[in-house]
């Protein structure tokens, strides 16, 4: 058991006032037998009025309007979290599974639906031609056919960390040989999905002291695949992991555009954007901590309402009007 400390910090600068539209944010982690969310928190500047939702796979979605043109926003999401380590045996995998290839049943595949599907157009079966190169015998163990492929993306593709918005196609990883974690998790997927496997993009963060882990302390992005039995199983191909316990998952989607922790855009002069900066840091709480008795404090006074839950109104004099989108995938992956 691990109680983290998790601090998200997003900030975008621009060089003059503007007026901000609405921002989608995707911070809050889900509840689960391994994850305990005992506090959040999510602070703005200027003020912003939220509203929560659900997205179509059950991410819990924070939708934020502002009322105040600025020339800062300010986005500060707190989360102080309860981790388990699984010490599960290993993975008991439905007999009819265990080998591969192998069949989904009639309802996991209705389940399933896109899940199964291939995302990128690939005319000349790159990335099926490159999985299809790790089935080293039919049949073939369906966990070690897993393994192999998670290991074998980071033995044919170089870590390279980037700042930049996007992500990589899996042919454009294959053939450039380098990729974030995000571009290491589409591949996997798009190749999981060519061997017949149900996968998921999955968001989140990683926390690890060693230097060692790739990506550690910072946003980070794996994946998921649907084995019958254990279920959802969760592959690193970033760092070669299967199952951690050192990921902590926001959100699952089905396509990496759909797992952007933040986005939104905002109304002015086309160059009055200058930039955004990310921050992420993983506090582990010490045991001293976690026994010293609570303080004893006086009730908190009633927030008076701010200027964030004033309507959102768009301003009437500004000239020069486009819409711009800011989106942040990851900051360092």
């Amino acid at each position: 058991m691990t109680i983290l400390d998790v601090q998200h910090t997003t900030i975008y600068r621009y060089r003059r006032p503007v007026q901000l539209g609405e921002h989608r944010l995707m911070l809050r982690p889900r509840d689960s037998h391994d994850l305990r969310l005992i506090e959040t928190s999510l602070d703005c500047s200027p003020a912003a009025t939220i509203r929560w939702s659900y997205d179509v796979f059950g991410n819990s979605i924070a939708i934020a309007s502002f009322a105040e043109p600025t020339t800062e926003l300010r986005i500060v999401s707190r989360l102080r979290l309860e981790t388990f380590t699984r010490k599960r045996p290993a993975f008991q995998v439905m007999p009819e599974a265990a080998t591969y290839p192998f069949i989904y049943s009639a309802d996991d595949r209705i389940d399933l639906g896109r899940l199964l599907d291939r995302q990128y157009p690939d005319p000349g079966d790159r990335v099926g031609k490159w999985a299809r190169g790790f089935v080293s015998s039919k049949p073939t163990g369906t966990l070690a056919l897993l393994a192999d492929l998670n290991s074998g993306v980071a033995a044919w593709v170089s870590y390279q960390s980037r700042d930049i918005e996007g992500t990589q196609t899996p042919i454009e990883t294959l053939n450039r040989g380098w990729g974030s974690c995000r571009d290491f998790a589409v591949l996997f997927v798009e190749a999981a999905r060519c061997l017949g496997f149900g996968a998921r993009l999955v968001s989140g963060y990683l926390y690890n002291p060693s230097t060692a882990i790739r990506g550690a302390g910072t946003t980070h992005a794996w994946a998921d695949i649907y084995v019958p039995g254990p279920g959802w199983i969760a592959y690193d191909p970033t760092n070669g992991t299967i199952d951690s316990s050192d990921l902590i998952r926001v959100a699952v989607t089905r396509d990496i555009n759909q797992a952007i922790p933040l986005a939104g855009d905002f109304f002015g002069a086309s160059d009055s954007y200058m930039g955004m900066t990310v921050d992420v840091t993983i506090t582990p709480e010490s045991a001293e901590i976690r026994k010293a008795p609570p303080p004893i404090s006086k009730p908190a006074e009633p927030v008076k309402p701010g200027s964030g839950d004033k309507p959102l109104t768009p301003p009437d004099d500004v000239k020069d009007v486009d819409a711009r989108a800011n989106l942040v995938a990851f900051r360092r992956d």
